[in-house]
């Protein structure tokens, strides 16, 4: 069963902004979330059930998913040095 994937304007802005090199690895990684939305190497974050992460290469991919709703937003990517901070 498929996950409907969503991104945040922000995390769509953010995928913008990530060398051109870096852009189609992270764009096929999340659009693996919808096939599994907690595929191996995926952490859940510590503050929220929900949240999980994924690490591609320099890169992380902040997430939630909605199992009753079928559903994975994507709301953070960025480099892994600034992906935590406020």
């Amino acid at each position: 069963m498929t996950y409907r994937l969503r991104i945040t304007d922000t995390a769509e802005k953010q995928w913008r902004q990530i060398a051109r090199s870096a852009q189609e690895r992270v764009r096929s990684r999340i659009l693996a979330l919808a096939d599994e939305p907690r595929p191996k190497g995926c952490v859940k974050l510590r503050g929220d059930p929900k949240t999980y992460r994924i690490r591609i290469g320099d890169y992380r991919v902040i997430y939630d998913v909605d199992d009753e709703n079928r559903t994975v937003t994507i709301l953070k990517v960025k480099h892994r040095k600034d992906v935590y901070r406020s």
